[in-house]
């Protein structure tokens, strides 16, 4: 029986994750294990990230997993010092996680005689060993370098610390006519709102869920999103359209706190929730693209452009800092290719 096990961090737990092909017995084996559970929203069987369990599943020991004291010490630091520049939480999480790695790895080297040739061993006897993403690595070297200017090390040049190559990946792009298959897949008028104001502003998830009711202004058709990516204000503009459907929305579940709100009233609508919308509208829909919600935002920048909006407007209305980011769009829009004539057409 092939299976394999990783740790995970789960509604904010640590856990491991097992995967493996449906076997009656193997499931059976995993409900004996104290604190297994099925996930729903993950498709995979996990339980609590002990010892024992890392013993069983040949995971590295947890003790293995534990930086040295002077590294516990200069983690719990460099949080600080982010917190100090108001970094965001989820940022702090991201960092601190990379940086523990690293040092995990380096748990029996003083951090002061750490070098970049130090950093170069871990990228290819861990990250690459271990077929980590460049993604990852890239969040290991924003980390070092941020930690490293925070520490007392004339031996680290922190400017040399080099970023693995960028992938050149194309974002995903729905069609209109998909697009307006998932919007009109849900008939409660929750779930529908949610989805079609991410698409119809570009929105991200989280700038959709800190939504108030406050930030939609209905009489200069505008909706203010506060502190969004970068701690940066923006106004997306909103349709004719979606503003009756928000006044429907409204009369119907009067929301106090957050534009959407849990079951609990007041609450705020949980991610895993929204995914969840998303996920059983492809259902409905019957679409087979494992189609993200970032991928509603993509498809909003494509469409723009393909009508013929200026990319610089296309820059303020996404929120992006540099207009790099923005052109990576006239990549994945039809509308010029669709104007050129295949050879193959006159044969």
């Amino acid at each position: 029986m092939k299976w394999e096990a990783k740790t995970i961090t789960h509604r904010k737990e640590k856990r491991i994750s097992v995967y493996f092909e449906k076997n009656t017995e193997f499931i059976a084996r995993i409900k004996l294990i104290e604190g297994s559970r099925w996930s729903q929203s993950l498709g995979v069987w996990h339980l609590p990230d002990t010892e024992e369990n890392r013993i069983r599943f040949k995971l590295r020991p947890l003790s293995h997993t534990i930086p040295s004291t002077e590294g516990i010490e200069q983690i719990e630091k460099f949080k600080q010092w982010l917190r100090s520049k108001r970094y965001s939480e989820s940022t702090i999480m991201t960092y601190s996680e990379a940086l523990k790695s690293f040092l995990v790895f380096y748990r029996e080297k003083p951090i002061a005689e750490i070098t970049n040739e130090d950093v170069i061993v871990y990228n290819n006897a861990y990250i690459l060993k271990n077929n980590l993403s460049a993604s990852y690595q890239n969040q290991i070297v924003n980390a070092l370098k941020l930690f490293f200017r925070t520490v007392q090390n004339k031996v680290i040049v922190v400017d040399a610390i080099h970023r693995p190559k960028r992938s050149k990946l194309l974002p995903n792009v729905l069609s209109k006519e998909e697009v307006k298959l998932i919007l009109n897949a849900h008939s409660n008028i929750k779930h529908k709102m949610m989805l079609s104001l991410i698409y119809s502003c570009g929105l991200r998830r989280s700038e959709l869920l800190n939504l108030k009711p406050l930030d939609i202004d209905s009489k200069r058709n505008i909706v203010l999103l506060k502190n969004a990516k970068g701690k940066k204000d923006r106004i997306a503009p909103l349709s004719s359209k979606i503003l009756e459907m928000l006044r429907e929305y409204y009369r119907g579940y009067k929301p106090k706190t957050w534009l959407f709100e849990g079951q609990n009233g007041g609450d705020q609508y949980s991610e895993q929730s929204l995914q969840s919308v998303l996920k059983q509208a492809l259902q409905k829909a019957g679409i087979k693209k494992p189609v993200t919600l970032h991928w509603l935002r993509h498809s909003y920048a494509t469409h723009l452009l393909e009508s013929g909006t200026d990319l610089r407007y296309i820059q303020e209305l996404l929120g992006h800092s540099s207009s790099k980011t923005t052109e990576i769009y006239t990549h994945v829009s039809t509308k010029s290719l669709q104007q050129i004539k295949s050879p193959f057409d006159d044969l």
